[in-house]
């Protein structure tokens, strides 16, 4: 497996990663109608990986046989509340590859970039309910801080659980 930056011509590919993960990790949590009208394609214009803007988010893709396999989007926090953390945006693997350890090592690459940035804390949102990343991330010594919203994404809802842990060695 091989990690590197997200390249322009990796949105179709890393948005459908993200329609795939989303259909079948938010199944129970998410409306079933809802993720079967999901599509890549919708998905893939909203990136920007051609951007050089340290204040914009950075995707790392994982390529596994010459595919992308799994993403990871850091940035800046967006919350005002953890002013100076770096923020986890999303991180996704899809699943065909899911218990194969691709997540952990987006998870790590994720986590070297944003220190490497600079920040001693990283934060991030997770979905309500989604326990396999919730054990994923407290294997990784992240933990819910209390704070928790509802926030629409992708046109839907949803509760969301802030989670952080320490960038420091």
């Amino acid at each position: 497996m091989l990690i590197r930056p997200a390249k322009p011509e990796d949105a179709l590919s890393v948005a459908s990663v993200h329609v795939r993960a989303w259909q079948v990790g938010y199944r129970h949590l998410l409306p079933d109608a809802y993720l079967a009208q999901l599509r890549p394609e919708q998905r893939a214009s909203r990136y920007d990986f051609a951007n050089t803007d340290a204040q914009r988010p950075k995707t790392l893709v994982a390529i596994e046989d010459g595919a992308v396999c799994g993403f990871a989007t850091t940035a800046p926090s967006r919350d005002a509340d953890v002013g100076g953390h770096g923020e986890l945006c999303a991180l996704y693997v899809d699943p065909d590859c899911w218990r194969r350890g691709i997540g952990c090592a987006l998870l790590s690459a994720a986590r070297l970039r944003l220190a490497e940035q600079g920040y001693d804390h990283a934060m991030l949102w997770l979905l309500a309910g989604n326990l396999r990343a919730d054990q994923l991330y407290r294997a990784d010594g992240w933990a819910p801080d209390g704070a928790s919203r509802s926030e629409r994404i992708w046109g839907i809802e949803v509760d969301e659980i802030r989670y952080r842990r320490s960038l420091l060695a």
